[in-house]
């Protein structure tokens, strides 16, 4: 699971509820200890899962994490930034509040040269 590094988890939950994120859970040791949250992108089992922590050291800002989803368009949207047609896919580069980078990108159906993905396209 990745694990991203944020200053305050309320504000993180709020940007990546955008991007169709809901909490699953919040642990802290103590009411005043830093937060450890769950979020989920889609049906339990199948969607995607993120750990967002307040804790110094659990990881570093400036990481990249790629999401590919069905559409990129809403994300567009919901966000205001131009889709990139890279040939064999559509995406977009977002970076959340506390500087983690984000790729989001969907299938064209396009290929490119040399390469095969997984599922033939």
């Amino acid at each position: 699971m990745p694990i991203l590094r944020v200053s305050e988890a309320s504000t993180a939950l709020r940007w990546y509820a955008r991007l169709g994120f809901e909490e699953e859970w919040t642990h802290r040791f103590t009411p005043t200890s830093p937060a450890f949250v769950s979020i989920r992108r889609g049906s339990p089992g199948t969607g995607v899962r993120i750990f967002l922590s307040e804790h110094r050291g659990d990881a570093q800002p400036d990481g990249l994490l790629y999401l590919r989803v069905a559409d990129v368009g809403p994300v567009a949207a919901a966000f205001e930034v131009e889709i990139h047609d890279s040939g064999a896919r559509y995406e977009v580069s977002l970076v959340d509040p506390d500087g983690n980078r984000l790729r989001v990108g969907s299938l064209t159906g396009r290929s490119e040269p040399g390469y095969r993905y997984p599922d033939g396209a």
